[in-house]
């Protein structure tokens, strides 16, 4: 007889969960969960429940049903702070960075938690964003859009976190610059920190995701890897423009 072992738990997961803000449901037993060193995409049309998946894995909401874990540890009942602290960086869409503070001002605040000397994470940051440290000394609000993205990611990865979290990354920027972000995104995952974001963009994100989920009205629609949805056809007709 051949002994059946449990497949491990992934490494972050939001299992089951439903809830919403105040008495509606906008999540309605939706499960994401993204492996160590892996990108996970959330996509789906407007109003699927994307962005709220995202914050009730960060604990900015309440959930009524299901459960979160790290790393094998129920976290369901820890404020995003306490999150933060077990190893989750998370960047809003928007009002991401202090626009009053340099570049360098605002990685040094990433590191607040932090007890050690930051500035070989400094310098990993600048690694990845060689833009960032021509201006490190430019206040935050004069940058490009593209580029205060930069510095919001940056300052999540000043935490040294084990997951960073991205709602929308690309949100309003050219292109040029959604490539250049996907391709630092894939460089971030390569050290092994898993990725868990939202995008607008679908199909440039599902392109570099190994893991996607496609909601709709705050339920899982399709779950697949990148590839794979991809070539689902009616994954293309219905949520990639044919």
């Amino acid at each position: 007889m051949t002994e059946t072992r449990p497949t491990p738990a992934p490494f972050l997961i939001g299992d089951a969960m439903t809830g919403g803000y105040g008495p509606v449901d906008i999540l309605h037993g939706c499960t994401i969960a993204v492996e160590k060193g892996e990108i996970a995409v959330i996509v789906g049309p407007n109003g699927a429940g994307k962005s709220t998946a995202m914050k009730a894995v960060f604990g900015m909401l309440k959930l009524r049903g299901g459960q979160v874990r790290l790393d094998g540890e129920d976290i369901t009942g820890l404020t995003p702070q306490a999150r933060v602290a077990k190893g989750m960086a998370f960047v809003p869409q928007t009002h991401n960075i202090f626009t009053s503070m340099t570049v360098e001002e605002n990685l040094e605040m990433g590191a607040f938690l932090r007890r050690d000397d930051i500035q070989a994470t400094l310098e990993q940051v600048y690694h990845l964003f060689p833009i960032l440290k021509q201006k490190r000394f430019q206040a935050a609000g004069e940058l490009s859009g593209g580029q205060r993205q930069q510095v919001a990611v940056g300052r999540a990865l000043m935490t040294q976190p084990k997951v960073l979290m991205l709602d929308e990354p690309t949100a309003g920027v050219s292109p040029i610059v959604m490539d250049e972000l996907f391709d630092r995104i894939i460089e971030i995952a390569r050290t092994g920190i898993s990725i868990l974001m939202v995008e607008q963009n679908a199909r440039q994100a599902l392109e570099i995701a190994d893991k996607g989920y496609v909601l709709v009205q705050g339920r899982n629609r399709f779950t697949d890897t990148g590839k794979a949805l991809m070539a689902d056809p009616e994954v293309r007709r219905s949520f990639l423009g044919g």
